[in-house]
C-alpha cells in the first residue's frame, strides 16, 4: 500500500512556488500534502495530489523536471508519542527513514504522515504487523472528500 509522491525541482527565486501552484489550480489538481526543501539555487517540492497521472501530464507539458516516487502514508492517533512509536518500530527493524512530512484531513483525532523509507515493503510489513494503518493512493482522496 503506497501513495505516489511527485518531486519537482523549482528554481530558488521569488514567485516560483506561486507559479507552480497556479498551474495546479488552473488544471483543477488538488494538493493533499506538500513539503519544500531548499538549496542555494533550487528547491525540491514534494507533494501528494489527488490525481498523480494528470499532474504528471500537466507538469511534463509545462516543462517541469519531476519524478514520481512510491511513499508510505500512515494514519496515527493525534496524540503525543504516536510518531515516536512509528520511528521506534522502523529503527528496531532496521528500516532507514529518509524523510517524513505530515498532512491533515477533516478526520478528528487522527494525524497523517508521509514516510520515505529505503524499503517500502519491509516498512509496510513492520507497520501493519504493529497495527499502524497504511493508506493507499485512492484512500487519500477519500480522506479529503468526506
Amino acid at each position: 500500500m503506497t501513495a505516489k509522491q511527485i518531486s519537482v525541482f523549482l528554481e530558488n527565486k521569488p514567485g516560483q512556488l506561486a507559479e507552480f501552484t497556479r498551474l495546479l489550480n488552473q488544471n483543477q489538481i488538488n494538493m493533499h500534502a506538500l513539503s519544500l526543501a531548499d538549496a542555494e539555487d533550487f528547491g525540491i517540492l514534494r507533494l501528494i495530489v489527488d490525481d498523480s497521472y494528470k499532474a504528471a501530464c500537466v507538469l511534463k507539458e509545462a516543462g517541469y523536471v519531476f519524478s514520481i516516487t512510491s511513499v508510505l502514508a500512515v494514519e496515527i492517533p493525534d496524540q503525543p508519542g504516536s510518531l515516536v512509536h512509528i520511528l521506534d518500530l522502523l529503527g528496531q527493524n532496521d528500516v532507514n527513514l529518509e524523510y517524513t512530512y505530515a498532512f491533515t484531513s477533516r478526520r478528528k483525532d487522527r494525524a497523517y504522515m508521509i514516510l520515505r523509507v529505503a524499503d517500502n515493503q519491509k516498512a509496510g510489513e513492520v507497520l501493519n504487523k504493529n497495527g499502524i494503518r497504511l493508506i493507499c493512493q485512492s484512500e487519500l482522496s477519500d480522506l479529503f472528500s468526506s
